[in-house]
């Protein structure tokens, strides 16, 4: 990988708010963890992203906030653009706003949506980018963002996503995983991976520099004896078709926090992803971590 690597970041992805207090007790928790960017996902069943960065900006100072990633096909471009600056004013201009196409089918059912196709649904993804990237840039759109621009992430795999995503994103995000055409997520495997980061560090051409890197890591187990993880998780095993075979996943973090370093240290350098984000129950695991990739930039 050509030229200095990007400073490392650290996300994590959070998905229990039970009332105010604890959540705002949760948000500052992260911040003092030393993460830098405090992720909503968005599913149906679960708590709605925007009011809980919202409660989550007033209670944090430095702590970056974003969605991870919103399905497009469930937003208005024009109420979105107004989502995200009011959570701007609210943070003092702390948004990243993350999309995608969606790909649960059943939550599409749910909402009286049609999933339609993968291509509809890129479509459909790509227009909203647009819209909401003219809106947020346009002086004569109330609320107006704080920050001149807010960073845009676009998440995905597929050949058309990642096209979206170098041509329009700040940040371009993996999840590691292949969406079936009934909406189930299929882990990659190492090579096939880093095939697709590839792939889009091409379709970004001169704005390949540019564009900060993310991969949303799904395990994470800070251990000296890695055959216990394998011998608590053997659905996983047999999916990845063995034991090496899993650990070697890009978005499989096993081993002491300095043989996990070294390793995000290595993927940095393969691929330029230098963004890592967890999910909220491996948010105390992987803070010790944090500190050594800090290191690793000094």
């Amino acid at each position: 990988m050509s030229g200095a690597p990007r400073p490392f970041r650290f996300g994590v992805n959070m998905f229990t708010v039970d009332d105010a207090a604890s959540w705002t007790s949760r948000a500052r928790h992260v911040e003092d963890l030393g993460y830098d960017v405090l992720l909503f996902p968005d599913h149906l069943g679960a708590p709605s992203p925007w009011p809980a960065l919202a409660v989550a900006a007033t209670a944090t100072q430095r702590l970056r906030l974003g969605t991870f990633v919103l399905n497009a096909a469930f937003t208005n471009p024009a109420l979105l653009a107004r989502d995200v600056a009011t959570v701007e004013r609210l943070s003092g201009g702390r948004v990243e706003l993350g999309l995608g196409t969606g790909y649960a089918k059943n939550e599409f059912e749910a909402a009286g949506i049609d999933f339609g196709t993968p291509g509809r649904r890129v479509d459909h993804l790509s227009s909203t980018v647009r819209k909401v990237a003219s809106a947020l840039d346009d002086p004569g759109v109330e609320p107006r963002p704080v920050q001149a621009r807010v960073p845009l992430m676009v998440a995905g795999n597929g050949d058309r996503v990642l096209r979206v995503a170098a041509e329009h994103a700040d940040i371009v995000a993996f999840t590691a995983a292949r969406t079936s055409r009934d909406g189930e997520l299929r882990l990659l495997t190492a090579d096939d991976f880093e095939s697709r980061v590839a792939f889009a560090r091409r379709a970004a051409g001169e704005r390949v520099h540019d564009i900060e890197w993310n991969l949303l890591v799904q395990v994470v187990a800070v251990t000296d004896d890695p055959e216990s993880v394998f011998e608590r998780t053997p659905g996983a095993i047999e999916a990845a078709g063995s034991a090496e075979a899993f650990a070697e996943l890009p978005t499989v973090l096993v081993g002491s926090t300095a043989e996990i370093a070294e390793r995000l240290v290595g993927l940095r350098a393969r691929t330029g992803i230098s963004y890592i984000s967890v999910h909220e129950p491996a948010l105390e695991e992987f803070a010790p971590i944090i500190p050594l990739l800090r290191a690793a930039d000094a």
